[in-house]
């Protein structure tokens, strides 16, 4: 629980600096290869090439979609969105988790999809006289963020304990490079086939990416990850929501204080129901 409160605070200041000094300044394909690959830099130090191959191809692939993807849908939204409604948007993902792991289970329920639609119309409250195209592609861009976090989450946590289960547990230090090199692949081929020329001008961009790149996603992920392993899948789940208002917070004290408040507190309320509604509905299962 420790970890995942630390990672809180420290991505806390992640989503303004990426509004403020990269969204439509920097490629956003160029802001993920650079964030991922200063990540792997910082993790290949303690890699253990010995890893078993199912092990790291395992890892590869979860670091793929956690990061890889989810970063290329992330950065998208910045270009189409503020960045309080990034972070509003980025409530589902409990809800994600706890649809993953019905899946798992081999259950589906269509409360998931009443908590969806609450949350839409929380969405389009905080822009109701500006509905156009590009917000809703927005909102949708964000669920796509959201989903791959989810999924990387449930996967590296039900993976993880697996292998302890088995014996064939190396320490995490030794093995987490594999997650990045994972997303450094996505990373590459999507700036390879869809980069532009449009890269950091001054030493504030590219001390930001250098931020992000080793600490926030480098030491953050790590620790993320590894505090996933240690909580039960509903306080995951719950701690998935704890960035929100911690974010919110930095943008609209720092950065953005000329924001409608009472739309977006209103749209924020109704979208914190909904997911308030979604945990009180997984507490009186497990009850």
């Amino acid at each position: 629980m420790i970890l995942l409160i630390l990672v809180t605070l420290l991505w806390a200041f992640s989503f303004s600096l990426i509004g403020v000094y990269l969204a439509g300044q920097v490629d956003s394909y160029f802001s993920v290869l650079t964030r991922v690959l200063l990540a792997t830099l910082a993790f290949l130090p303690f890699l253990n090439w010995r890893t078993p191959p199912r092990t790291a191809l395992t890892l590869m692939a979860i670091g793929a979609v956690q990061l890889g993807l989810m970063y290329l849908f992330y950065y998208q939204s910045f270009l189409l969105l503020s960045v309080p409604e990034v972070l509003l948007f980025t409530i589902f993902t409990p809800v994600y988790i706890a649809l993953i792991y019905d899946l798992l289970a081999r259950k589906f329920s269509l409360w998931n999809l009443l908590i969806a639609a609450i949350a839409v119309i929380g969405a389009a409250v905080i822009r109701w006289d500006n509905l156009s195209d590009s917000y809703w592609r927005g909102f949708l861009v964000v669920q796509g963020a959201n989903l791959c976090f989810a999924t990387g989450q449930v996967a590296y946590r039900q993976f993880m304990q697996s292998e302890t289960k088995r014996g064939n547990s190396l320490p995490p230090r030794q093995t987490f490079g594999w997650f990045f090199i994972g997303a450094s692949i996505v990373a590459s081929v999507a700036w390879l086939i869809l980069g532009k020329p449009q890269y950091p001008t001054g030493s504030v961009q590219w001390g930001v990416l250098v931020w992000l790149g080793a600490i926030a996603s480098g030491l953050g992920y790590f620790l993320w990850n590894k505090g996933a392993t240690q909580v039960s899948p509903g306080t995951l789940a719950a701690m998935n929501n704890a960035l929100i208002p911690a974010g919110l917070l930095v943008n609209l004290l720092i950065w953005n204080r000329d924001a409608d408040l009472p739309r977006l507190a209103t749209g924020g309320a109704i979208i914190v129901a909904a997911v308030l509604i979604s945990e009180w509905r997984n507490k009186h299962r497990r009850i």
